[in-house]
């Protein structure tokens, strides 16, 4: 279910515990399962609580409690915006209006082309840098201004399309 190489970063994830408890590697677990796969489908979630010897119901609880975890396949760019109460009253609504509008999409959508999907992301840790948009999980963008939005998605644009 999962490359032999993704099985080697959880089992290097693993060694970080006591071998009675290989279950608290199930975040990071499920992190590398997702970056092979791009999202988490059942079937990955199952392999992965039966690698980790956990019942497949608490595996499904950690992905489904974190929006880092993605439950169906996003686009290439998973954009993701923090829109609570203290980053909104510095900007991120109106930044966040502005990605809508630029990328032709709503929260909880993917444009046509497959290359972008919208999320409404909470509390990201980050409130002085706000308004902030989290790349893939992966990439923090602070400070995001109208033109640094528009440069970010330009460049994203720019980005090939990698094959699965």
């Amino acid at each position: 279910m999962l490359s032999a190489e993704s099985l080697r970063k959880i089992d290097r994830e693993i060694a970080k515990y006591p071998s009675d408890q290989k279950q608290s590697a199930v975040m990071a677990s499920l992190v590398i399962a997702q970056d092979e796969k791009g999202w988490l489908a059942t079937g990955t979630m199952d392999f992965v609580a039966a690698y980790l010897g956990m019942a497949p119901v608490a595996v499904y609880e950690v992905a489904t409690f974190y929006n880092m975890y993605n439950l169906k396949p996003t686009g290439q760019f998973k954009l993701t915006i923090c829109t609570c109460l203290p980053c909104g009253l510095q900007g991120s609504l109106e930044a966040a209006d502005h990605l809508k509008s630029k990328l032709g999409i709503g929260f909880n959508e993917t444009t046509a082309d497959g290359k972008f999907t919208l999320k409404e992301g909470e509390c990201m840790g980050a409130c002085a840098m706000s308004p902030v948009v989290l790349v893939n999980n992966k990439r923090m963008c602070d400070f995001m201004s109208r033109e640094k939005i528009d440069a970010l998605v330009a460049e994203l644009r720019e980005t090939p399309a990698v094959k699965a």
